[in-house]
């Protein structure tokens, strides 16, 4: 098929059907020599506790001496629908960059409620971590991006300590974390089986903006201005609250040709023209592993490397325990 033609096939299946069906053909843009993936490795018992990596093949960008940083990629659906292997193209976008991509599924509605999701990644990030180093990634460079629901999953994991401390980790082992058009604050409910998924009692813990403590590792929030299914204002409430409670590592960034679903498409080539989202987060990945690689070299002596040391001790002393539309939220 024709790239610009391709493009434009894509690009109409995004805007028209929400992404779920233009997956097959962004998957099939994908060049396959740049890359290998080991696929259904399983990181639990259930049907759905499978994971694919996807290992780069190629020296650019050169990985280093301890391996390449590992991203978690966790998709969304409304915490319904969705399948790794329809976001092919995402790993294979990672690893171009050179990073080892973890793209798991986990359970959904109706088989679990909220947070049992949320419980299955983070034994997924464990499982990254503890794996890292077979695919030739680095277990201390651990990064964690996900779209939609899966946005708001990651970001739990990064402000609710309670689903690391239950894998024996805490915030202070994860490098960063990439949230594209998450709903951070979606709170009250307006479609039923969201009501479903998430229980009166356990609904303002679902909300990760109610967890921002400040210490909270590093973070990029990206939002398409024409997201009608989750409003930016989500992006933009959470960046506040991470920045009012001295989270200064926080970085933001609005796409304006961008809707929901083309903000996760924009890693596909045929339409990465729409917006830099991949090199966006790539480079706020890159820039985080060489601020760590310098932390090492400057020690205590630095400033900004006692700040984050200071950072990395409160998330340690922590002990807390542990595609239908997102019905439009604001």
């Amino acid at each position: 098929m024709p790239r610009r033609l391709l493009t434009l096939t894509a690009a109409l299946a995004l805007a028209a059907l929400g992404g779920c069906s233009a997956a097959g053909v962004l998957n099939a843009a994908v060049l396959h020599k740049h890359f290998r993936a080991e696929n259904g490795l399983a990181y639990g018992n259930a049907l759905r506790q499978k994971l694919d990596v996807y290992v780069p093949t190629t020296d650019a960008p050169p990985a280093a001496s301890h391996g390449r940083p590992v991203v978690v990629f966790f998709y969304g659906g409304s915490w319904q629908t969705g399948s790794r292997s329809s976001y092919l193209f995402v790993g294979a976008a990672l690893a171009s960059r050179g990073f080892v991509a973890v793209l798991p599924d986990y359970r959904t509605w109706p088989d679990t409620a909220f947070p049992g999701f949320v419980d299955d990644a983070a034994t997924a990030v464990r499982w990254a971590r503890d794996h890292a180093a077979e695919f030739g990634g680095d277990s201390s460079r651990i990064f964690l991006m996900g779209h939609s629901a899966g946005a708001h999953i990651v970001m739990l994991l990064a402000t609710d300590g309670r689903y690391l401390a239950a894998q024996q980790m805490s915030k202070s082992d994860i490098g960063g974390v990439i949230g594209l058009a998450g709903p951070y604050d979606f709170l009250p409910l307006h479609d039923a089986t969201l009501e479903e998924i998430f229980p009166p009692a356990l609904r303002a813990a679902s909300q990760p903006i109610n967890f921002v403590a400040g210490d909270e590792p590093p973070i990029f929030l990206a939002a398409g201005q024409r997201d009608t299914t989750v409003g930016p204002g989500n992006t933009d409430r959470l960046a506040a609250k991470l920045r009012a409670s001295g989270d200064a590592d926080v970085e933001v960034k609005h796409y304006p040709r961008v809707g929901h679903a083309l903000l996760v498409g924009a890693f596909a080539g045929p339409l990465r023209g729409f917006g830099p989202v991949l090199d966006d987060a790539s480079g706020f990945i890159h820039k985080q592993t060489n601020s760590e690689a310098r932390r090492s070299r400057d020690g205590a002596g630095d400033v900004q490397g006692d700040v984050y040391q200071m950072r990395r001790q409160r998330a340690n002393s922590a002990t807390a325990p542990p595609c239908p539309a997102i019905a439009c939220v604001k």
